[in-house]
């Protein structure tokens, strides 16, 4: 059995041991098979950070920049005491966000797009490979496994994204971006940083752009931040929540997972986990979204 495939079936075991019912046992009636096989006017869309991967991206990233004498370690502390903040709260602080943000545009300005994208893939399997979800990771197998698109949506950089929704096989990422001048970072974003309110914004472009039918798509979260997000689909799901997620979700009915505890909430299918979806990149639903809002 591929380790996709063992993931998803440990996860459908215990949906359903927490359900009340050993597996195949008679009595509830089944549920609808989800994701709908073939339906390509569904799609999902992932959130990035203590979603599919445990930790921020963007802290991450400061890592592996860090290593290569990007910054000094006065910064790196600042960057470590913002990712324990993030592990043990269990959801973002505001300000913490942003000052990582800027860290990080100060950082990279003057440096190639092309030389970043490159200790990106560096810094993914030295810090970010070995802190994928499992069990998210076969959510988003399933989607694909069904045909339908997977994206990335993050208030992270938008090349980092990229470069994860790449190595997981996923269709591509919408992301925070930073502003460069002939293949050269300025140090300032493109807009706003993909967050809240403006992640539902990318999505509902997104899904213009790809003739998309919201009701049938599925959204995955972890910070109430994307309530607005999880609010535009007919399938909103709450994994790893922090506490105003988790409450809003049991209050709306919203499926809930938690992979931290090994706690699962919620019956869910999953498919068998074998295949691997086309990339199409940040980019291309980058430029969907300027479209979007001009």
């Amino acid at each position: 059995m591929l380790a996709g495939e063992a993931a998803a079936e440990a996860a459908r075991r215990t949906s359903q041991e927490v359900d009340g019912l050993p597996p195949g046992e008679p009595g509830k009636p089944a549920e609808p098979e989800f994701p709908v096989r073939g339906d390509v006017r569904a799609a999902a869309f992932f959130d990035l950070d203590n979603t599919i991967m445990q930790g921020a991206a963007l802290f991450h990233f400061g890592r592996g920049l860090y290593k290569r004498k990007f910054f000094d370690t006065r910064e790196l502390l600042r960057f470590a005491w913002q990712q324990a903040w993030f592990r043990l709260a269990g959801s973002e602080n505001a300000e913490h966000m942003q000052d990582a943000r800027d860290s990080a545009l100060s950082i990279v300005k003057g440096h190639r797009v092309s030389e970043l994208m490159e200790i990106g893939e560096e810094i993914y399997d030295e810090y970010m490979a070995d802190r994928i979800w499992p069990g998210t990771r076969a959510l988003a197998q399933a989607h694909l496994d069904a045909g339908q698109k997977v994206w990335l949506v993050t208030a992270a950089p938008v090349e980092t994204a990229t470069i994860i929704a790449r190595r997981l096989g996923l269709t591509g990422a919408l992301g925070t971006v930073a502003e460069s001048v002939d293949g050269v970072y300025t140090g300032r974003l493109v807009g706003e940083p993909l967050h809240g309110p403006a992640k539902a914004e990318a999505v509902r472009a997104l899904a213009a752009a790809e003739n998309l039918d919201l009701s049938r798509c599925a959204a995955y979260s972890d910070s109430a931040n994307d309530i607005p997000m999880l609010s535009l689909v007919g399938h909103p799901y709450a994994i790893n929540p922090d506490s105003r997620l988790r409450a809003h979700a049991r209050e709306r009915g919203w499926r809930l997972r938690d992979y931290r505890t090994g706690r699962k909430a919620a019956k869910v299918g999953i498919p068998a986990a074998a295949g691997v979806g086309a990339v199409a990149g940040g980019a291309a639903a980058a430029v969907a979204l300027q479209r979007r809002r001009r």
